[in-house]
């Protein structure tokens, strides 16, 4: 049974929607949330930079994070996307199972 991870991904507002909905489309997250209004300050090409993004909150399982992550990379407008998995460790049994039916493929 694939461990639930929980994938954190900063994007520009304007795309986030269609990420999202291509993640799940694709069956790499069962459920992605957009938490829009964050603020990010960064150092990027020796500066400090700083940018309104929305995040991504991506439910998935470590059997699908390489998938994951190479589909946002290919997707993403970032040179370098924030791709950061957390394990998921403990939950609902109910949805935790429907993440893992969501993403994993059928026998």
């Amino acid at each position: 049974m694939s461990e639930i991870i929980v994938v954190l991904c900063t994007i520009p507002p304007d795309v986030a929607e269609s990420l999202a909905r291509l993640l799940v489309e694709k069956k790499v997250a069962a459920c992605v949330n957009i938490v829009p209004g964050a603020r990010s300050i960064y150092r990027w090409e020796g500066r400090v930079a700083e940018d309104e993004e929305s995040v991504l909150v991506i439910k998935t399982t470590a059997g699908r994070f390489a998938e994951l992550c190479a589909l946002i990379k290919s997707s993403h407008p970032y040179t370098v996307p924030e791709i950061i998995a957390l394990p998921a460790s403990d939950g609902n049994p109910d949805y935790l199972a429907w993440v893992r039916e969501s993403v994993e493929p059928e026998p």
